[in-house]
């Protein structure tokens, strides 16, 4: 059975859309009916979900939604039943039987509503706006540069700039602060001659005088009254950006600005203040974002704005501050923290709790673009990021690809684009035996309790109601349901064998109009005992997935959770329950095809970056777990388990076991390990390389063979945000590591006599996948 287990190294063989029309996969797609049975599968229930994944087949409808009489308001749907003659329709959620509007007249077996298709099990509502005269609302991108850089990375800054504001939409509206030891908020609306407003770095300063230092406070704004501020009608102007409101002196149409930006960006030079030997710049990274969201909240409360914040270093002064700035003492580290010995630690997350409270009542976004050989907080800021669903880049300098790449997909257009779109909220209805513990990802609860909240909670929770400031094709979100069913569900009598649940996401697309996306699925109920169906309906990819992102939250928010020892007893609880085997007899042990990469995957899942955290920063696990947290299924398989493909003469490129044994002398290997791609030449290959054979038009066959891997590097470095790094590198290469570590251990120093020839060897302790499987057969079957 380990060798069965051993099998697919290259991870799972994937389907050409493995999230279904939908856009949802479950753990389990047969539900037990009763908590203890759910607790039995180990494996929670819950469900990832893609809210507005782009899909071809996608039925958008001209019109507004028909719904169910409160408090259950779910939307019609192809599981309704309707009665044609009658003009009734009941809902499958609470069974209420609703009368068509008078519009639906016509309707009839043969003349079906677009939303009870039964394959439109997802449609997008795009309804007439109220006022057709109204323009769609502009986005806003307020820039937020940190200048306390050396010359030539300042220099990247720019470029990067000068190329975003290239990319803008004419009519998006775009801001500018630059900050360092002080705040620099510049006013655009004043070309003649730049006009500054400076605030001080060292204190947090509160909304109402960042808003009265600018002229845009209750009193302030009276003059030319900011239209759609709370207070203020919503006219055609609704966004505020009537000719005679202060506000555009701040932010302007790309269109009216380009011109004043880039001669900002010229005239823009490195923060002036001394830094003294010994010691760190003064950076208020803090201050910064105070203003930011300050000056969104007067000017655009609840249009789509983004805060895109470029910075280079750690906040050193004044709020959100996570060093001090004497460079003798070190940012904090793992160890730091779990020693709670990082002074400043707790009260900067405090900081930035408040901060993603205030955006997301204002419905904007933090987005982090964060580039520097230390770390510059992002461990502090995921809140803020997370809560608002903003994007996140690390990379080592601002003129590395990572950063350049990644900062340019935000802004393009057409096929390349990301489908930014703002101000979402979802909404969740299920059948009455399922309750809602909570989401993981980048949302926020609205606190909307109600019959459907579970009593624990996972993540955002207490709540059937989500708010997503920003959100894009790719973000997904990881519901946790809880069974709880009620007395009158266990009478006997035949209970539906069919469950229900409903995502609604209403949002602001890309081009500014809203729309509402429905989704509703159905799977079924199952009777515990019956561990076939149970089985038959389990998904491993989105299980190791969940699992993952389900410890990533226990590890960051339970101070003494042994996240291996959890993933260790669970996979043998799981095993003991669904293996086939007789007792006390390790080889007698076989598991479904439904589970037998989980137990791979989990092996490698202990070995991620996920859970073992002593060889990163405490920046770069979080900036690891928040794309785990947002990304598809398939993607964050990437990130547990690598894929491995290998490049050689007598074969096309082949899956290859993800396994030390794959290393060979004449073979290149291409492993994408989601934030890096490494292509990684054998001896011979490197060593014919460097003697230039490729360049002789009697070794065209080994030119194409050294081209094919960098090909399909570039292939999914193009279609993948953040981009990753590409790491190129030869066998026994100072860079070889970053292939080294991600493989499974079969050969290491103390098993030298059974490596193959030109293969390779790891210095390591950890146990191969073969022990561990045989280890895992051991204790699933003891009695």
């Amino acid at each position: 059975m380990a060798e069965d287990l051993a099998v697919g190294g290259g991870g799972a063989a994937v389907a050409p859309d493995p999230d279904g029309p939908d856009g949802v996969r479950m753990t389990w797609n047969s539900w037990p009916r009763s908590k203890v049975e759910a607790s039995k599968c180990v494996v929670p229930v819950a469900a990832s979900v893609a809210p507005i994944r782009s899909s071809p087949s996608l039925v958008v409808l001209p019109y507004s939604p028909l719904r169910c009489k409160p408090p259950c308001a779910a939307v019609l749907n192809p599981f309704a039943r309707v009665d044609f003659a009658a003009k009734i329709w009941i809902c499958p959620f609470c069974f209420s039987r609703n009368h068509f509007p008078p519009h639906y007249a016509g309707i009839s077996e043969a003349n079906v509503p677009g939303e009870l298709y039964p394959q439109c099990t997802t449609v997008e509502y795009a309804p007439p706006p109220l006022d057709a005269a109204a323009p769609p609302l502009p986005p806003v991108f307020l820039f937020v540069l940190d200048t306390c850089l050396i010359e030539e990375e300042l220099g990247f800054v720019k470029s990067a700039m000068r190329r975003a504001i290239g990319l803008l939409p004419d009519q998006a509206l775009v801001g500018l602060i630059t900050f360092g030891t002080q705040v620099h908020l510049h006013e655009l609306g004043f070309a003649d001659m730049s006009k500054i407003y400076v605030f001080r770095g060292t204190k947090e300063i509160p909304k109402e005088q960042i808003l009265d230092q600018l002229g845009l406070s209750a009193s302030g704004v009276r003059h030319g009254a900011v239209a759609g501020a709370p207070g203020y009608p919503k006219g055609p102007q609704a966004n505020g950006f009537h000719p005679s409101t202060s506000v555009n002196r701040f932010l302007l149409p790309t269109s009216d600005c380009e011109y004043t930006l880039n001669s900002l960006l010229d005239e823009l030079q490195m923060d002036q203040w001394p830094v003294e030997a010994g010691n760190r710049p003064l950076r208020c990274t803090g201050v910064a974002l105070s203003v930011a969201a300050g000056l969104l909240g007067a000017c655009s409360a609840g249009t789509g704005a983004r805060i895109i914040a470029l910075v280079g270093g750690p906040c050193t002064i004044g709020p959100g501050m996570i060093v001090s700035k004497d460079l003798s003492e070190p940012v904090r580290s793992h160890k730091d923290l779990d020693k709670d010995a990082a002074p400043h630690f707790h009260k900067a997350v405090k900081f930035y709790d408040n901060l993603a409270k205030q955006l997301v009542n204002q419905g904007h976004v933090l987005d982090l673009f964060a580039s520097a050989l230390d770390q510059v907080g992002v461990a502090e800021m995921k809140v803020a990021v997370e809560r608002t669903g903003g994007l996140v880049v690390l990379a080592e300098s601002f003129g590395h690809s990572v950063f350049k790449d990644s900062f340019k997909q935000i802004f393009e257009d057409g096929e390349q684009s990301l489908g930014l779109s703002f101000n979402g909220t979802l909404e969740i209805n299920c059948s009455k035996d399922i309750k809602i513990q909570g989401i993981i990802g980048p949302c926020t609860s609205l606190e909307k309790k109600g019959a459907l909240c579970a009593d624990s909670v996972v993540g955002q929770g207490n709540t059937t109601s989500w708010k997503m400031c920003g959100l894009d094709r790719s973000t997904c979100l990881t519901v946790f349901f809880d069974i709880s069913p009620s007395e009158r569900s266990n009478q006997p009598g035949i209970p539906n064998p069919q469950l229900y649940v409903q995502f609604l996401t209403n949002y602001q697309n890309p081009e500014g109009q809203m729309r509402l996306r429905v989704t509703t699925i159905t799977r079924t109920w199952v009777d515990g005992s019956n561990t076939e169906e149970l089985v038959e309906g389990f998904d491993q990819e989105t299980a190791a997935v969940v699992l993952a992102r389900y410890i990533s939250l226990k590890m960051e928010m339970e101070e003494e959770f042994d996240a291996t020892r959890w993933l260790d007893r669970s996979l043998i609880r799981l095993c003991t329950r669904f293996g086939n085997y007789r007792k006390d007899d390790p080889s007698s042990f076989t598991l479904h095809p439904n589970f037998s990469i989980l137990p791979q995957f989990i092996f490698n899942l202990r070995r991620s970056q996920f859970v073992q955290v002593f060889n990163n920063s405490p920046d770069e696990t979080a900036y690891f777990r928040m794309l785990l947290n947002r990304e598809s299924v398939s993607n964050s398989v990437v990130m547990i388990q690598p894929s491995l493909i290998s490049y050689s003469f007598n074969s096309p490129p082949t899956p290859a076991l993800l396994d030390v044994a794959s290393i060979s002398a004449d073979r290149i290997l291409l492993l994408d390990s989601y934030f890096s791609i490494v292509i990684f030449h054998g001896m011979t290959i490197a060593q014919w390389r460097n003697m230039g054979y490729q360049n002789q038009p009697e070794h065209q066959a080994f030119a194409l063979l050294l081209q094919a891997p960098n090909d399909d590097a570039q292939m999914i470095i193009r279609e993948r945000f953040p981009v990753p790094r590409l790491v190129i590198c030869d066998q026994h290469g100072s860079q070889a590591r970053f292939l080294l570590a991600k493989l499974n251990p079969s050969a290491t120093y103390n098993s030298a006599q059974e490596v193959v020839p030109g293969s390779d060897v790891i210095f390591t302790d950890d146990v191969s996948l073969r022990v561990f499987c045989e280890h895992l057969q051991r204790l699933a079957v003891q009695s």
